[in-house]
């Protein structure tokens, strides 16, 4: 008789829990906009929440520890005069945060080292250039102040913030709303899903279309695509049927997925938050109660489903720590922020060990907060990959430099360098202050004919 053998991984019984009531963020106007944004972002100091605002668009920049009931009055970020629709932390300063709203404008903020004190209404810098609204902003993963944003208006633009300009416009790729837009491991290419049913492989610098995928999913509810580590596409979408699918394709041949696996039948969009380090990919639905978790290997069938977390309450986003916020010692794997219609929950997810000993093989070395290129040297050509360091001493915030941005075009005093390659460098130390241009030595930021000051 044969027996089935279960296949072995070290994630197969990873456990999700919520924490106590105490340390939820009670009392919050969750943002009702019908996007599907996750309406929330965190990094290792802050949590931010798209809220409700009356007169514009407004977020809450909560620091991690402030849990509890959050007073009515609290400061918020309120310099839309818009809905904000996403927003997103910068990965190489938790301290800086990009908006995008329905007043077609994308908002860069500076938040002061301790939280908000007072409301926040005057921006870093404005990038104006969408004609419609902005629905997706997103930093580059390893080169300093470059900013993606997708609008209504079909069309991506790549921003310089230490510049404040739109450096590349691709603008006749898409011919209808772009849903979702993700950066490859060294941000070289870009993968976008469309309300045309296609999923595109673009580089950005060529303004080109690697490859592309028709009716990756043939349902008319929205996709989305994002990279993974060694280069594949993960994809979530539904069937002509209405079952939510997700399917892997190969970037480079998108002829026919690797796989394809139906989930049910339920329509809210799946949310995808991949850990590069661990290959898992955990599956949010906007409206669910659950989050489904998968781990993505080279064998058959390639998508290996894990477990499910559920609660009672829906979800109406969600946000996910950067893997150098979460706690080590307690040897855990990744943490949500769950928003409910008037409060945020997080959620651990652990993978249960006897040992009290760093569990080197649940973190590898991570990508840290230190760039790896300017945006200059990106712009011109050179790639690099993410500067990892390791996590077994426990992460170590190091002091955020304040953003400058100088309203001039530094690429033309710069002779165009030829294009190179970084590897990706791997660093174990914890990670060091940078001091580079971009960021300045002092709390001042500079603005044409205007000088002001933050705190």
């Amino acid at each position: 008789m044969l027996r089935r053998v279960v296949r072995q991984s070290k994630f197969r019984h990873v456990f999700g829990q919520a924490v106590r009531n105490d340390q939820c963020y009670d009392d919050i106007r969750v943002s009702r906009v019908t996007w599907d944004s996750s309406f929330c972002a965190v990094n290792p100091r802050f949590v931010a929440i798209i809220i409700d605002a009356s007169g514009g668009g407004a977020f809450l920049v909560l620091p991690l520890q402030k849990t509890g009931r959050i007073d009515k009055v609290y400061p918020t970020v309120c310099g839309h005069t818009g809905p904000v629709l996403d927003i997103d932390w910068c990965p190489h300063n938790d301290l800086v945060i990009a908006s995008g709203s329905e007043d077609c404008t994308v908002m860069v903020w500076q938040i002061p080292e301790n939280g908000l004190e007072t409301p926040m209404s005057v921006p870093v810098v404005v990038l104006e250039g969408h004609s419609k609204r902005v629905g997706i902003v997103s930093w580059h993963p390893t080169a300093r102040n470059v900013l993606l944003s997708a609008g209504c208006d079909n069309q991506i633009i790549i921003w310089n913030v230490g510049t404040g300009q739109a450096m590349i416009h691709l603008e006749d790729m898409h011919p209808d709303v772009i849903f979702s837009v993700s950066w490859s491991r060294n941000g070289s290419l870009l993968c976008t899903a469309c309300k045309d049913k296609k999923v595109r492989v673009i580089d950005p610098r060529k303004k080109k279309i690697v490859t592309e995928k028709d009716k990756a999913h043939e349902g008319a509810r929205p996709m989305r695509a994002i990279f993974l580590a060694d280069g594949n596409i993960f994809t979530t979408g539904f069937s002509r049927m209405s079952e939510r699918q997700l399917a892997l394709w190969k970037s480079d041949n998108m002829d026919e997925p690797i796989c394809v696996q139906e989930m049910d039948t339920s329509n809210g969009v799946l949310l995808p938050f991949y850990d590069p380090d661990t290959n898992v990919v955990y599956l949010c639905g906007k409206g669910d109660s659950s989050i489904r978790y998968f781990e993505i290997t080279d064998e058959a069938p390639f998508v290996h489903y894990l477990s499910t977390f559920s609660t009672k309450e829906p979800q109406r986003g969600m946000g996910y720590m950067p893997k150098r916020g979460l706690d080590v010692n307690k040897c855990e794997i990744a943490r949500f922020y769950k928003l409910h219609e008037r409060k945020c929950e997080p959620i651990i997810m652990t993978v249960p060990r006897k040992s009290d000993l760093f569990q080197d093989d649940l973190y590898p070395d991570t990508a840290g907060p230190d760039p790896a290129l300017e945006a200059e040297e990106w712009f011109v050509g050179k790639n690099g990959g993410p500067i990892l360091v390791s996590l077994k001493d426990g992460y170590v915030s190091t002091k955020s430099r304040d953003l400058k941005v100088v309203k001039t075009n530094v690429l033309e005093s710069k002779p165009a360098p030829k294009a190179e390659t970084i590897p990706t460098v791997q660093k174990h130390t914890a990670p060091q202050p940078s001091i580079v241009s971009g960021y300045a030595d002092a709390n001042k930021v500079q603005m044409p004919s205007t000088n002001f000051f933050i705190d």
